[in-house]
């Protein structure tokens, strides 16, 4: 049982420090509180200017680069302890309602050891823990880790939305969040659709117009699906209650015996009925006449944690050092999953930056600080041929603090190739690497070295 977990930190920030107590303090702040057994827990260290190139923000944000030393640290623990590193997991992990000893806040929707069930399953870790020989040269080996990350920053992320119901029967939906990629326009769409009782094609969603959108802090810190999402399900009631109250004036009925099926206002006992559209076009002739807009502003004293647990196998030359990806599997609880493609690529997409940055992406200075891999000649990225097969899965839980019980999966992806794989390398070849790249090189000087 982990009784104690003490982080001593050194963060570089490059010649500048704007991300720097932020991303420093997510080391500590998004790894300790996984694990609920804790009697005492303690964060400290320094951030140092450099006459390096600045630091700035990127996915995971810390909480990628503290994963990878928390994390490779209880798989170091559980080869002492000769335990199964999942073993070692399942019994120290935090559960559902429990509160975090290094959080100080109960946790409403965990499902984490759903996730290491499913994960150890589809890699099929009991048929391939610790590893196997395939040839006189070539290992196959498994490894796993565990992350979480939050959903938004508590306290100080507050989205605005805002949604009108136009003179043909449409919707316009009103967000400062861009879509930058991620699919957050068709989300805030669904989610919209889903409180008004409509379909997606009447949603109009018009984004990211700083002249005409409500307030957003913008697409950053895990929070659009969070934050904004919350922001719609408000505005789309407070929409969705202004047309029952109109449509129920209209029928000359109390709203008390009027009902909302997305199209109609109908009386209760169906004798009478309104549509949207004509709700739509008499709001827009004659006077004193007020356009039905619904307008919310979101923000949230928590930042509930999205987990994920991360699995791979590897295929390790001995001769070279060089390290193959065959299969990753990462099981993911971003709460209810609220559009499981644009999820699931989302997932797909931050393993992908996670093994670019365990096994290629390497940043070299001088010793004068400058940057020689400042070329994609020196500084490589993983292709699609690099990653192997992604599988991607998920054990949903439910969030009361979220919309429809959703969480963030934006920034979590990221965090678990690099102390997974480190894993399997320990697993096929006995040797802990503990700086990233994982380059063929230092590979083979491990081995040479032991």
């Amino acid at each position: 049982t982990i009784k104690v977990i003490d982080i001593d930190a050194l963060s570089d920030t490059g010649a500048y420090g704007e991300h720097a107590s932020t991303t420093f303090g997510l080391v500590g702040e998004k790894t300790m509180p996984m694990y609920g057994k804790l009697n005492a827990a303690r964060f400290k260290g320094n951030v140092v200017y450099t006459n390096k190139t600045p630091a700035g923000a990127f996915r995971g944000y810390g909480a990628t680069q503290g994963c990878f030393a928390v994390e490779s640290t209880i798989n170091k623990l559980a080869a002492k302890l000769n335990m199964d590193p999942v073993d070692v997991r399942l019994k120290n992990i935090i559960k559902e309602g429990e509160t975090s000893p290094a959080y100080n806040k109960e946790l409403n929707s965990v499902a984490l050891d759903r996730c290491i069930k499913k994960g150890k399953e589809l890699i099929k870790w009991d048929e391939k823990y610790p590893y196997k020989e395939i040839s006189p040269t070539k290992v196959r080996s498994v490894g796993m880790a565990l992350t979480m990350q939050g959903s938004g920053i508590a306290g100080i992320d507050t989205a605005s939305i805002e949604i009108k119901l136009n003179d043909d029967g449409n919707y316009t939906l009103l967000t400062g969040s861009t879509d930058m990629g991620t699919g957050s326009d068709t989300i805030l769409a669904q989610m919209c659709a889903e409180v008004l009782e409509t379909t997606m094609d009447k949603i109009v969603v018009n984004s990211a117009d700083t002249d005409s959108s409500p307030y957003d802090p913008g697409s950053y810190a895990s929070s659009t699906t969070y934050v904004t999402g919350m922001a719609v399900v408000k505005a789309a009631t407070e929409l969705k209650n202004k047309i029952i109250s109109l449509g129920a004036q209209r029928l000359e009925l109390s709203e008390d015996f009027v009902e909302f099926d997305g199209e109609y206002v109908k009386s209760i006992n169906k004798d009478k009925e309104i549509s949207v559209l004509d709700l739509a076009i008499d709001m827009s002739v004659g006077c004193n006449k007020n356009q039905l807009i619904g307008y919310a502003t979101h923000g949230s004293p928590v930042s509930p944690p999205p987990f994920i647990a991360g699995f791979v196998e590897t295929e390790i030359d001995k001769e070279t050092g060089k390290v193959e990806i065959i299969d990753y599997v990462a099981v993911v609880d971003c709460g209810t999953v609220i559009n499981k493609n644009l999820a699931k690529i989302q997932v797909e997409g931050g393993i992908v930056q996670g093994i670019g940055m365990a096994l290629y992406e390497d940043v070299v200075y001088t010793q004068r600080g400058e940057l020689a891999s400042n070329t994609f000649m020196q500084y490589k990225m993983p292709t699609r041929k690099d990653v192997g097969n992604i599988i991607v899965d998920f054990e949903e839980s439910y969030e009361p603090t979220g919309p429809f019980g959703a969480k963030s999966v934006g920034e979590v992806v990221v965090n678990t190739p690099s102390p997974a794989i480190e894993n399997a390398i320990y697993n096929g070849l006995g040797i802990n690497l503990n700086t990233l790249p994982m380059t063929p090189e230092k590979v083979f000087m491990a081995m040479t070295n032991k």
